[in-house]
This record gives C-alpha cells, structure tokens and sequence, in this order.
C-alpha cells in the first residue's frame, strides 16, 4: 500500500483513460525518491469533462497548463509517482500526485450505501465511470416534437454504443412519450455501430394511442445513419385474471456470489459460481450464466428503473454461448471473433427496481450458423418474475480471417 485517500480528484477527458490525483499528504512518500536533478516541466491539456469526488473544491480552470513537478521512482528505479509540491499556488495541481496507472494497481472503494459490508466491492481503476453517469445517458431529452437526445460520452475502452443501452435509451423515450404506462413490450434490431462519442437522436413515432394500450415505434439515428429501430408497447395494465410465472434458477443468494469488476462503481455484479470470465481456456460449462444485479441510488422514475433492466440485457448472453466450447472466450471478441448483439426482444412483467437485486438468468438455446441465440429471464430477490428477454447475436470469424487494427471499434 503506497497511497490511500478519501479526497482524490478524477480527471477526465473525452476518449482518454481517466486519471486520479491525490492529496501528497495521503501518499506515503518514504516508499519513493525523488529523481536527482530537480523539476520537470509537465503539461496537463483539459478540455473539460472534469469532475470531482468528495469532499467538493472549486472547479479548476479548463485549460492547458504547464506546472513545475517531481518525478519519483520506485524502490527498483521505474517511474511510478509525480507530485505537484513545486507547482504554483494558481495552479489546481498544487499539492497533488498522481501514480503511473500501467505501474501501480489503483483500487476504487464501491459502497452501495446499505451499511451492510457485504456490499461493498472494489474496483480497478481506470473505469468507464459511476452508475450516476450511465443513469445520466439514458434519461433521454426532450428535441422537439415526438424527439429525444442522449448526451454522448466518449469510452476509452470501447468506441461501440452498446446496444442494450440504445434499447434502455428507447425505453425512457416511450415513458416520456406516454407517461402513465408501463413499457411491457419493447424489440430492437441494432443495424449499425453508433459512437459514444456522438449523441443519438431517438424519434418516436405513435402507431396507436388508446384507453388501455399505447403502441410506438422508434428510431434511433446519428446525423443521416440509423443505427437501431424498434417497437414499443405499453399498457395501463389492469387486475389478475389468471396468473403464473416461471420459478427462479435455483442459485446463491447475491452476497453468496462471487462480485464481478465491469468497471462502472455504484453498480454491484455477482456471478454465480463465478462462471462468467473472458478467458478462452476456462473450465466449459453449460450454456447458461447467472448474474445479481443492483444500481445505486437510482432516482424515483419507473422507466429510468426500467430501462437499467434493458441496459443489462446484452451483457451476457454471448458468454453463455461461448461457455461450452473450450479455446474460444470474451476475450477474443473483436480481436480474432467478431461479435455484436444484433436484436433484443424484451418483456416487462412488473414494475422494475434497479435499486434492488435483480437476477439475469441467461441460457443460449442455440449456436450454429454465425449466429447465437439466448432466452433468458429476470427475477428479483423474492422470486418475483420481472422480465423476460431473447437476443440474437453474431459469432464468427472475420471476413477473410483479418484481424481489425482497432478493436476498440471493431464488431
């Protein structure tokens, strides 16, 4: 343990890996020396994005600056650490440090705010950000009549918008379309890559409007390229005439599963008998995985609720298809196999609290062709059946065998 803080500062900066910066104070500097001859001049350009963890301190200047710093090696020699102590009191690096993230291993604390310490995970940083942020991207904005927008966030990770999130984006749209009613159908067909960098712009077309049932259709386009299209339903619903539902699978409880790191903090992610990895070398297994689910702090909106539901729908079914065939695994995905979810055809049974465990029960019924296909379900903690989704899926080789030269934006 060479730093540990409460009051780090997160830089981050479109399609770049994030960065912390910690108070030198919460560093233990007697494990470092500082590089003999004195200052270095380092710039950090910012270009805006910045935000900051507690406790609140004034923005800093979005510019590019130039601050005086000291470089520090570790015990073998490897620059690991740079201090901002020489750095000028005007500057909002003053009394910082920040660590070589490719040197070190910066964890990030996770509590979801129950008191319980079984729900608190940690993190490896850099992340793709907090369940506030995803929150944030899927509540759609209003842009004229029957028109929404996204804001857009660049990824360093992955330059694709997945498409369960587009499906989720869709969802709060119909909500605010036809506020009143509950989406208890919604099917999406993904046709192109959208960037994350861009926003999308979601038009929602009414079908049919009546007491009970209102019917949508919706597209969703950046500039003159639609990406996705899809159909909602959603009802006033009404009392039981007759009722059933199928039973959970019969697994662990949450916090006897093991948390799984997807690199967004104030989102809890356990699988069940650990089954869910990307390594193509794994034990094979069934087609099926098991995953409990729970967002913090989730604002009082039963499509926002909802659409975190949708959001995760595409996140497992391609593993559980790769689970029962030993030498292929996640991690080859858009490297040697290339893979995109390419519809999703999703049933809301309940109301949806995302605030709450929800358990994804994901079974691939077929894979041959190129193609795969899951039919999976969602319960919550009491058993309660509160979705039920399919996705189809492409797994192949790509086109004549190549490789692409960016995966980042590689299907």
């Amino acid at each position: 343990m060479v730093a540990e803080s409460a009051s780090a500062l997160l830089l981050e900066q479109p399609g770049r890996p994030p960065s912390l910066f910690l108070p030198m104070e919460d560093v233990r500097l007697e494990a470092f020396h500082s590089e003999d001859g004195g200052r270095d001049t380092a710039t950090f350009p910012v270009e805006g994005g910045l935000r900051w963890d507690i406790p609140p301190a004034p923005r800093p200047r979005a510019d590019a600056g130039s601050v005086w710093s000291r470089p520090a090696k570790s015990g073998d020699g490897r620059d690991v650490l740079r201090t901002f102590a020489d750095a000028p009191a005007t500057s909002w690096l003053g009394g910082l440090a920040t660590f070589d993230q490719d040197q070190v291993d910066l964890e990030l604390v996770d509590p979801m705010g129950t008191g319980d310490p079984r729900a608190v995970t940690t993190k490896r940083f850099p992340t793709w950000g907090d369940a506030s942020q995803l929150i944030d991207i899927l509540d759609v904005r209003p842009d004229g009549a029957h028109r929404f927008r996204s804001i857009a966030r660049a990824s360093h990770v992955r330059a694709v918008v997945e498409g369960s999130q587009i499906l989720g984006q869709a969802i709060v749209a119909a909500g605010r379309h036809a506020p009143g009613r509950r989406a208890v159908s919604a099917h999406m067909v993904f046709v192109r890559a959208a960037d994350p960098a861009r926003p999308l712009s979601l038009h929602v077309e009414e079908l049919s409007a009546g007491r009970t049932f209102t019917a949508l259709g919706i597209d969703v386009s950046q500039g003159e390229r639609r990406c996705a299209t899809g159909t909602f339903l959603l009802d006033v619903t009404s009392a039981d005439l007759i009722r059933h539902a199928v039973a959970p699978p019969d697994v662990p409880g949450p916090y006897e599963c093991e948390p799984y790191d997807m690199a967004v903090t104030g989102r809890d992610v356990r699988v069940a008998d650990g089954a869910y990895t990307d390594d193509p070398e794994a034990p094979v297994g069934p087609p099926v995985l098991n995953a409990w689910v729970r967002f913090r702090d989730v604002p009082d909106d039963p499509f926002l609720h909802a659409g975190l539901l949708a959001q995760f729908t595409g996140h497992m079914s391609i593993a559980a298809a790769l689970r029962p065939h030993r030498g292929v695994g996640q991690r080859d995905t858009h490297r040697t196999i290339s893979s995109a979810i390419n519809a999703i055809g999703l049933s809301l049974h309940a109301d949806v609290r995302a605030d709450r465990w929800m358990l994804y029960h994901h079974e691939s019924t077929f894979a041959g062709d190129g193609m795969t296909h899951s039919a999976c379900h969602v319960h919550d903690e009491e058993g309660r059946l509160l979705a039920s989704f399919s996705v189809d899926a492409m797994v192949r080789g790509f086109v004549g065998g190549t490789a692409p030269s960016d995966d980042r934006s590689a299907l």
